[in-house]
């Protein structure tokens, strides 16, 4: 345990070093915003995939949805409390080089950046109080093909990064920004909605269940909490699709006035 949150601890801040510097050097054009915007961009990316790739070796090692075991289901958990502290303070430094530029630096308080960034605040929050002691230490030996599908919802976080970088550099009307918005859109969706209904149904194809009767045969308190983790998701796509749906009817719009 306390390697793996010694190993994150050093990983992800000097990942962020790392990338700013690189940047400095491959682009002394762009301002130290774009750099720290495009550096915890990037952290977060390699953090997916890091994290996806864990989900995948854990759900294909455990040929028993319920009690098949892998390390990585808990050492992976580890690795990313330090993470999600750094992604954290990522956020506010984001808002404050983003203010700095606006000229409104002084404006920016604690209470100011909570209230802006509310809803991934408690994201972090609820994953580091409730679901690390849930995956480390409530569910017992438990449920590790279920943490490892979890593990996979990450796919989506590089193609959203993408965007951002996109918006960050003006580049939000090339034909790479239109199809990424797609693969973000596709992965969304896939890995981070479509992902409940395949838990539940992996666990039914084991118990001979149909996927209907799942939720009544598990414990009440599982379906609270994935109901807890899908409300979120759901939001967050819909703004998505919003979004899309501006980018692909701007075009048309013009085209018709």
């Amino acid at each position: 345990m306390l390697p793996t949150l010694a190993g994150g601890t050093l990983f992800f801040p000097g990942l962020f070093v790392l990338c700013s510097w690189a940047l400095r050097r491959w682009r002394p054009e762009w301002t130290r915003t774009d750099r720290v915007m495009i550096s915890t961009r990037l952290v977060s990316s390699v953090q997916a995939v890091l994290a996806t790739g864990s989900g995948i070796v854990i759900i294909r090692s455990c040929n028993d949805v319920v009690t098949g075991r892998h390390w990585l289901a808990q050492e992976y958990v580890w690795f990313l409390i330090p993470y999600m502290i750094y992604d954290s303070y990522a956020m506010y430094l984001c808002d404050w080089y983003r203010a700095r530029d606006q000229d409104r630096a002084h404006s920016l308080t604690l209470r100011s950046f909570l209230s802006r960034n509310r809803l991934m605040i408690t994201h972090h929050a609820v994953i580091l109080f409730v679901l690390v002691p849930v995956a480390q230490r409530l569910r017992g030996d438990l449920g590790d093909f279920f943490v490892g599908c979890i593990f996979t919802a990450e796919l989506s976080t590089p193609f959203v990064s993408l965007g951002r970088v996109l918006i960050q550099l003006k580049q939000q009307h090339t034909l790479l920004y239109k199809v990424n918005g797609v693969l973000t859109l596709a992965t969304f969706l896939c890995c981070r909605i479509l992902l409940f209904p395949f838990m539940y149904w992996s666990y039914g194809h084991q118990q001979g269940l149909s996927l209907l009767q799942v939720p009544f045969r598990i414990p009440f308190f599982c379906n609270v909490a994935n109901a807890f983790l899908i409300a979120p998701q759901i939001y967050w796509f819909s703004l998505l699709c919003r979004k899309a749906l501006r980018l692909f009817d701007t075009p048309q719009a013009k085209k018709d006035g």
